[in-house]
């Protein structure tokens, strides 16, 4: 899903280790773990309003990711969440910005895979852009194309870990932009319909709001607002196992994503869809409210420069 490319993002500051670089000397060793391996976790936050929307949320799935792959952060949430409002206070930040926050298991002494060859703490790296999807998105909504790369099961690498191992995404988004799409739909290994390449997917069929069973996909945190919002608003919300056919004969379909929130799908497969119909719209408002609400009631970390509330 693209941006629109913001010129600001030439000078900013970006946060290596707890020290503000410009971006040109934002670098990291050839021998960390994120560039070697792929070894590391990572989150995608929004701001608004100078804050970071559903940070706690966010923060719980960086520590349950590394507490799977058996990596302590070296942080605590407090230090990381003052280390990226300092961050985005550094760069002047309060609207229309995205963050990528990384955490790898730092470096290694040579090439290898055992963890104990590395020496030192994890790299933390915190990159605060100006980014904001399309516009024009919300209205011309998204094109999908079923891939042939499929979603593993958790013994092969389990879905529920953020980690910085994105080959499988990469390689069904590269089929997907071959064929012309704006992402990449993919199965589970049973050929149920798992998720997107980047976003999570749902149907609209008779009402209903259906996603799928979770068991092959990332704990998205838009994905379950999207759930709770809907459920919360009297709207039946399932997690359960569909296939292409059901997809072919919904009413609505959208994707889910921190980057970009609710966005309805127009085509999969060249099966065409009502864009940003009825449920979209409605599921779209309900989020952004949640959003402005955790917005509001929230209180940012003390670093010992502002006043105690």
């Amino acid at each position: 899903m693209h941006d629109v490319s913001d010129p600001r993002n030439a000078s900013i500051l970006i946060n290596v280790n707890g020290e503000l670089k410009p971006r040109a000397e934002a670098v990291v060793s050839v021998f960390d773990s994120g560039f070697m391996l792929g070894d590391g976790v990572w989150e995608g936050l929004r701001v608004q309003d100078a804050t970071a929307a559903f940070l706690d949320r966010h923060l719980d799935r960086l520590f349950e990711g590394a507490k799977a792959i058996a990596m302590d952060l070296g942080l605590s949430r407090d230090d990381l969440a003052r280390r990226l409002y300092e961050t985005i206070d550094a760069n002047g930040m309060t609207n229309g910005v995205h963050v990528r926050l990384m955490v790898t298991r730092g470096i290694r002494s040579t090439p290898y895979q055992d963890p104990r060859v590395v020496v030192g703490a994890p790299t933390v790296v915190i990159i605060a852009e100006y980014k904001e999807p399309d516009p024009a998105i919300y209205e011309r909504g998204l094109k999908l194309f079923t891939v042939h790369v499929r979603r593993g099961d958790p013994a092969v690498q389990d879905q529920k870990i953020n980690s910085h191992s994105k080959l499988n995404c990469i390689l069904a988004s590269i089929q997907a932009t071959q064929a012309e799409a704006d992402e990449a739909l993919m199965l589970d290994p049973h050929g149920f319909v798992a998720t997107c390449n980047s976003t999570h997917f749902f149907i609209v069929r008779r009402g209903e709001v259906w996603t799928s069973s979770g068991k092959y996909c990332l704990g998205g945190i838009t994905r379950q607002l999207a759930l709770e919002v809907a459920r919360e608003a009297g709207i039946p919300a399932v997690e359960k196992d569909f296939s292409l056919t059901d997809v072919y004969g919904a009413d609505e379909a959208f994707v889910t994503g921190t980057f970009a929130g609710i966005v309805p799908v127009r085509e999969v497969d060249g099966r065409k869809l009502e864009c940003r119909g009825p449920m979209v719209e409605r599921l779209q408002r309900l989020y952004i409210e949640r959003m402005d609400r955790d917005i509001a009631d929230q209180k940012r970390p003390f670093d010992g420069t502002q006043d105690r509330p």
